[in-house]
């Protein structure tokens, strides 16, 4: 395989994709953020989100005070 140079040319681009990945990003990151608030307020449990391991969806919880609530895996959640 073909080692790549790292150009100004090649950087520009890879900007350019940053910058959108960024963006993108931002707007997942918001909408996570909303159906969490929405969550909670359905389900009256304050600090109810999604938990996250190794960038995947592993379950809902109170991670923020793990005593409050155990965390339902995702397996339950997806049967």
């Amino acid at each position: 395989m073909k080692k790549i140079k790292i150009t100004k040319k090649l950087l520009k681009i890879l900007k350019i994709y940053t910058k959108l990945f960024s963006n993108i990003e931002g707007k997942y990151h918001k909408a996570i953020y909303e159906l969490e608030k929405e969550m909670e307020q359905k389900t009256g449990i304050k600090g109810i989100e999604f938990f996250f391991c190794d960038g995947e969806f592993s379950g809902i919880g109170t991670p923020t005070e793990p005593k409050r609530m155990r965390l339902i895996h995702r397996y339950k959640l997806e049967r």
